[in-house]
């Protein structure tokens, strides 16, 4: 069971890499294009389709690897409160919202390449919904790291280290500005600025590799709980 938790673990960062590798396939990484310059947007799709759909494919199946790293979390956060596991399965329906998040922008971004003759403006229109939602639909995304935090605050076993909890509110706190990207084209707080891409990628990456860290450490518990404890777990 524990080699198996181990895996789920590890999906994590598997998740990161091959997210990342299809952005930068895709031309969307080192430099993401912003919102100013509708004529660049429309090269970016237009210029070359198929290095963009399969970049933006690749970072779907990427972002869906996330999957069992939050099962393993949402089951280590079950271990924490067996008798009432509220937060445990908070944690399991908001990682499900936050995967469909991440998940759909991506086909929205290969859907923009799909076909060269589409209007401008209906490329430049399918663009926006991809980044806006990607980048602004965050709370669920702040709910999940809240109740993470709590739910290791709370725990008397310390499973995870209680500053994987305070991690957990300061990812939650960096994401704060992401809405702002509705009201600004350029400057820090626009879709590709410091304060709303930046930020939001780093510390959401740094959240996943620390959960992934603190899954391995907990699992190291599996090995030395008796059958019937992993039962009731």
């Amino acid at each position: 069971m524990k080699k198996l938790a181990d895996y789920a673990a590890l999906s994590g960062p598997v998740c990161v890499v091959i997210t990342l590798a299809g952005w930068l396939i895709a031309g969307l990484l080192p430099l993401p294009f912003g919102p100013d310059d509708q004529g660049e947007i429309v090269h970016f799709f237009l210029d070359d389709p198929g290095r963009v759909k399969a970049g933006f494919v690749i970072a779907s199946v990427g972002t869906a690897l996330a999957m069992p790293l939050w099962a393993v979390v949402s089951f280590h956060l079950f271990r924490m409160n067996r008798r009432m596991p509220l937060l445990a399965l908070v944690q399991a329906m908001i990682a499900v919202v936050t995967l469909v998040i991440n998940f759909f922008p991506q086909l929205i971004f290969a859907l923009a390449a799909f076909r060269t003759d589409r209007d401008p403006g209906d490329i430049v229109l399918l663009n926006d919904l991809a980044w806006l939602l990607l980048f602004t639909g965050i709370v669920p995304f702040m709910v999940q790291n809240v109740v993470i935090g709590i739910a290791i605050l709370r725990d008397p076993q310390q499973l995870f280290p209680r500053w994987v909890a305070w991690l957990n509110f300061f990812v939650a706190f960096s994401f704060i500005p992401d809405p702002l990207a509705y009201f600004f084209k350029t400057g820090p707080f626009a879709w590709n600025g410091i304060f709303v891409f930046w930020l939001a990628l780093t510390t959401y990456c740094l959240f996943i590799f620390v959960m992934c860290w603190a899954c391995l450490r907990a699992n190291r518990s599996l090995d030395d709980a008796p059958a019937t404890a992993l039962q009731g777990a």
